[in-house]
């Protein structure tokens, strides 16, 4: 009996040993303001070095009290454009793709050109050409021979449309974003494009859609029969057909004709841009998709669509997943929404359309995933519309594909001085003149600065008395989120402080200062550079501990764009 007695006495004191242990560690895994778990996945998720931080969004930002971001201008290289319309084929250019070879230098550039002074081949109407340059500024425009305009056999021409009428086609060929896909092992589809065309022969009856082309050099362009995503034509403004009745209507009018509609209610619009996502690892599309009317009326606004795919021929079913919001003026709409992948992020100059006046300006807006996308920035323009004679007076039209350099990051966009919409003045140009109604320009800001943050001037100032009129603030900080900081050698700021300081200050954890690196100890960075080395006047960086801190940027009239660990 006493045999038993201590064995259940025993089996006791390990289940209670078991049970305490396992609270411990329950405690340990939920200490969510700091515990051990925490921190353990925190260190096995920290980006490799080198790291730059933008503050594009506030994700990597702890607080940033006395401050505000504000998203930053581009500045064109000239007013003019860097390619002007000088050909019969060119009654206004724009929809451009860029490509600059990292190797060479040496850039590729694809516009889309329109006119209708010549109309007995449709398929001419509206034209994919081709431009080099060797320093981005100066461009060519070579005789490739290989796509006459008419009687002209010299032409720069690359791509047209499929065909006319009496093959199927009901409209013009539309848009081309190329992709140079670096990781493709078919040199004869190294070079990919996305277009808009018309279904020919068996495909006539599918009406319009997204179709594709391959090439091994950028020039000699081979297309991919059939379309590989379908768009709606027709029927703006009338209800979805019902489950039974499929896509396609004809309707005979009063005088004869048989007009045709294309009613799909889900589906991408007449142009997209596409990008290898690196961290999905397939091609993505972004492009016009048509959302309802208030009475639920097809083809209202055009929203931000997304497809995608792992081959460039097979694409998923069109997903909606961005609209204007209740704080955009009712006669506005997304155009286009090309997106680019840049530090990590997904970024775009979305096109807004204003239906009112006819315009077209770009935003910049971000996203982590490609899905959710913060639009901070709505409404305020990264490329400004130039003054009423200028080539770019009505309409930016941005792409997917900047040209990132050492020292700055440059967008080649195309220009109206009219309105996008319904092709207006596309015989506006005469030939021979610098009185340019069309074109292609380029707009630049200094690397890593699409967003600023600056000292909030209208941030309460520090012992003023509210009697007093309100003075202006100068000062604030930036903290980043605990960073762990083992591996760092340096720290730099991207900033302008031309007219005042940044000095940095490092914390531990939890907020406590550390002697020799508080601000007063940090050695006054004041000049207008991408790349201030973060310095003490008796530490370095060699002097602290393994371990997580927070990296604070203090701003006396200066403006911060970056922070890159090394």
């Amino acid at each position: 009996m006493n045999g038993f007695l201590r064995a259940f006495g025993s089996y006791w004191f390990v289940r209670r040993l078991v049970v305490s242990c396992f609270i411990v560690a329950s405690i340990l895994a939920v200490d969510i303001a700091g515990g051990t778990k925490v921190h353990a996945e925190e260190r096995a998720t920290t980006p490799a070095l080198p790291r730059t931080i933008l503050f594009l969004d506030d994700e990597d930002v702890l607080y940033r009290p006395g401050t505000i971001k504000r998203v930053v201008e581009f500045q064109k290289q000239s007013a003019d454009p860097v390619i002007a319309p000088d050909k019969p084929w060119e009654g206004m250019i724009g929809w451009t793709s860029v490509y600059r070879n990292p190797a060479t230098g040496k850039y590729q550039l694809w516009y889309q050109a329109y006119q209708e002074r010549r109309k007995e081949d449709k398929r001419l109407k509206c034209v994919v050409c081709y431009a080099t340059s060797d320093d981005g500024i100066a461009w060519t425009k070579p005789n490739l021979g290989l796509i006459p305009f008419f009687e002209t056999k010299e032409t720069n021409i690359v791509l047209i449309g499929a065909g006319d009428d009496e093959q199927g086609g009901y409209g013009d060929r539309y848009c081309n974003s190329v992709l140079v896909d670096e990781r493709e092992t078919d040199p004869a589809r190294r070079y990919k494009m996305a277009y808009y065309d018309w279904g020919v022969g068996k495909d006539a009856k599918l009406g319009s859609g997204t179709h594709v082309a391959f090439s091994p050099d950028g020039i000699h362009w081979t297309k991919h029969a059939g379309m590989v995503s379908k768009t709606p034509f027709g029927g703006k403004g009338m209800q979805p057909p019902f489950v039974d009745e499929g896509f396609y209507f004809e309707e005979t009018l009063k005088t004869g004709v048989v007009r045709k509609s294309w009613r799909v209610p889900t589906a991408m619009s007449d142009a997209l841009d596409v990008l290898y996502d690196p961290l999905l690892e397939r091609y993505v599309g972004y492009g016009k998709m048509w959302t309802p009317g208030p009475d639920g009326g097809l083809s209202w606004k055009h929203g931000m669509g997304r497809i995608e795919s792992t081959d460039f021929l097979h694409w998923t079913k069109p997903e909606l997943v961005l609209t204007v919001n209740d704080r955009d003026p009712p006669h506005v709409e997304f155009h286009t929404s090309p997106v680019f992948f840049y530090n990590g992020m997904y970024c775009s100059l979305n096109q807004i359309l204003d239906r009112g006046r006819g315009t077209m300006d770009a935003e910049f807006m971000t996203s982590r995933d490609g899905r959710r996308w913060d639009r901070t920035f709505a409404n305020t323009w990264v490329i400004p519309r130039g003054k009423p004679e200028r080539f770019d007076a009505g309409s930016i039209i941005t792409n997917g594909t900047p040209v990132v350099l050492d020292d700055e990051v440059r967008f080649y966009y195309a220009g109206y001085r009219g309105t996008a919409i319904g092709g207006v003045g596309l015989n506006s140009q005469e030939l021979g003149t610098s009185d340019y109604y069309s074109g292609v320009g380029l707009a630049k800001t200094p690397r890593d600065r699409f967003v600023a943050v600056g000292p909030n001037p209208h941030a309460p100032v520090k012992g003023q008395k509210k009697d007093k009129a309100q003075l202006t603030n100068t000062i604030g900080h930036v903290t980043l989120k605990a960073l762990d900081l083992s591996g760092a050698k340096s720290i730099t700021v991207n900033a302008d402080a031309a007219g005042g300081a940044v000095r940095v200050e490092l914390l531990n954890e939890d907020g406590y200062r550390l002697r020799g690196f508080t601000k007063d100890d940090a050695v006054p960075l004041t000049a207008d550079d991408l790349a201030q080395p973060a310095a003490w006047k008796e530490k370095s960086l060699a002097d602290l501990p393994a371990g997580r801190y927070l990296v604070r940027v203090h701003l006396e009239k200066a403006d911060l764009y970056g922070v890159t660990l090394k």
